[in-house]
């Protein structure tokens, strides 16, 4: 007797229902009515795929991780190498520090054994400057650390983190040595009030003030305008061999490789005419109102022109410990560019 192909559907259905698997209610069979007459065939050797078509493997057995880890870097910080160096003063404890200038000054007069003319003295005046402590935290989970860790790559989680917090603050520090801190008495390389004006390049054959397209004899001559303010402020206590660093931005510092048409470059000439100069260029000189360039001289009569200073170069706090994560405090302290002698600093603007 021929079987009913329906009847066993349903049946099977309803057994299956039983066991709870359910089909969907496009499943119209398992095979075809061919198919179901070679007992020879398994049923589950259906010849149209049920699952999606994939000739390949996850993407992630074929993915290998280069060992080299690329760190991004960061803009450089140079206004300790402008200055010429870093002073601790203080520790996180003190908010103020007062700076004592001493003036001499005196009158002569004609020499007469009975003569009582003439006289000398010395003034005293403090001036006083405002530390800024700030901070950063840093954080990490239990979970947090492996997880970075089964990248393989020798990824350590914690170390990064602890070189973010100190790049942070050193990032902080040296924007506090050019802007010092807004609010207080807190002054940078760039906005001690103290400094004198700028003053304008000259104007250039191709148009304007700026270096671009400037010839070497044309930012000779800015050098010279400028050198001559600082040696006009001094009064001659710099002269063309002392010590100077001039500070300008990166891209100011690339035009110094302009050449004329003898195949002299800016930076030949400036090196021949100045013995004594050093130039560092530093992000921060390239400012909203233009690319500026300072002049300082290291020192006059033999004591240093400035200084950039700290209370504390960095304080780590102690490792708090919560359930499965920990977090750690780090701190440093700033008192900004300590300008002992502003007759030393010339700037120009425009360049």
């Amino acid at each position: 007797m021929p079987r009913n192909l329906s009847q066993d559907r349903a049946r099977l259905a309803a057994v299956a229902m039983d066991y709870g698997v359910l089909f969907p209610a496009t499943v119209q069979g398992f095979s075809t009515p061919e198919m179901a007459r070679d007992m020879a065939i398994a049923v589950d050797a259906y010849p149209t795929l049920l699952t999606a078509p994939n000739s390949g493997v996850p993407a992630w057995l074929t993915t290998t991780v280069d060992p080299e880890v690329i760190n991004y870097a960061i803009a450089p910080m140079r206004a300790t190498e402008i200055l010429g160096g870093e002073v601790k003063k203080g520790d996180w404890v003190h908010d103020t520090m007062a700076f004592a200038v001493a003036e001499m000054a005196g009158e002569t007069s004609s020499y007469g054994d009975w003569n009582n003319n003439g006289s000398v003295s010395a003034n005293f005046s403090f001036v006083y400057r405002q530390a800024y402590h700030y901070q950063t935290i840093t954080q990490w989970g239990e979970r947090e650390v492996e997880r970075v860790a089964a990248a393989g790559n020798g990824l350590d989680y914690k170390n990064m983190l602890d070189r973010s917090s100190v790049a942070v603050l050193n990032k902080f520090q040296n924007r506090s040595y050019f802007f010092g801190v807004a609010g207080m008495a807190n002054y940078g390389l760039l906005n001690d009030p103290s400094l004198p004006a700028a003053t304008t390049p000259i104007t250039k054959a191709a148009g304007g003030t700026g270096w671009a397209l400037a010839t070497p004899t044309e930012i000779l001559s800015d050098f010279q305008k400028l050198f001559a303010q600082l040696i006009t402020q001094t009064q001659g206590l710099i002269n063309t061999s002392s010590q100077v660093t001039v500070g300008l931005p990166p891209v100011s510092e690339g035009y110094l490789l302009n050449t004329n048409n003898f195949g002299v470059r800016a930076i030949d000439v400036l090196t021949k005419n100045y013995p004594g100069l050093k130039i560092v260029s530093a992000p921060e000189y390239a400012t909203t109102g233009g690319n500026l360039m300072q002049m300082i001289a290291s020192e006059i009569d033999g004591q240093d022109t400035g200084y950039t200073a700290f209370t504390e170069k960095l304080r780590a706090h102690a490792v708090v410990t919560d359930l499965s994560a920990w977090k750690q405090k780090k701190s440093q302290g700033t008192w900004g560019a300590i300008i002992k002698q502003p007759l030393a600093y010339a700037q120009m603007l425009g360049i």
